[in-house]
């Protein structure tokens, strides 16, 4: 990568994990480019040179988390063995220590709000729910049937929803170990259902 290169990336690093910030500490998205601008040591106008208007750099920032959050999925099930492996691999990185900390809670819920009104935020995360998804459907499939696996993956994902949303309420700093043993317990519940359907004979295929 060129000198010039180079430094234009890091300055939009900065610039992200300057918008983390603001947003977590104010709440909300009433924050201005020059305030993030201020955070990350760079000029406004460069700032918007990089990104063009506050909702573009938002929007920036929302692709960002999910990048990493993918990138953290993909090597988390490159090293799991067994389905039931994959399911706990997808459980640990919704709760990693780059996804499931202050900063970054409160900005997934200043996210979601946002994209009651905004379509841009609407679709970044309506991508994150279908890859969740289809990767809980993959993992879930094998052990339980393409029917079962559609119907946990969905609950699983709205059980992921929650605990987010209910670690913005709590006091203390996040606890990703009892958010994942919750997680794991309820997959363990769905699963010795399932496997006492298909010895009754009633599971789905």
């Amino acid at each position: 990568m060129a000198p010039r290169a180079g430094l234009a990336e890091n300055r939009k690093r900065a610039l992200i994990g300057a918008a983390l910030l603001e947003i977590s500490e104010r709440g909300s998205l009433e924050v201005t480019v020059a305030q993030i601008a201020r955070r990350a040591g760079v000029s406004p106008a460069l700032a918007h040179h990089y990104f063009g208007g506050k909702d573009d750099l938002i929007l920036a920032t929302m692709r960002h988390l999910l990048t990493r959050f993918r990138v953290d999925v993909v090597a988390r099930l490159k090293a799991a063995g067994t389905p039931r492996e994959r399911i706990s691999a997808i459980l640990r990185a919704s709760f990693g220590p780059e996804q499931f900390d202050d900063s970054t809670v409160n900005t997934w819920l200043t996210f979601y709000t946002w994209a009651l009104s905004s379509p841009g935020a609407a679709r970044l995360l309506s991508v994150y729910h279908r890859r969740l998804r289809r990767n809980l459907v993959h993992a879930f499939r094998d052990l339980t049937g393409r029917a079962e696996a559609e119907r946990i993956a969905g609950a699983l994902g709205a059980y992921i929803d929650g605990v987010y949303l209910r670690e913005v309420l709590r006091s203390g700093p996040p606890d990703a170990g009892a958010a994942v043993a919750g997680l794991e317990h309820y997959v363990d519940m769905e699963l010795a259902q399932a496997e006492n359907q298909k010895i009754s004979g009633v599971g789905a295929p």
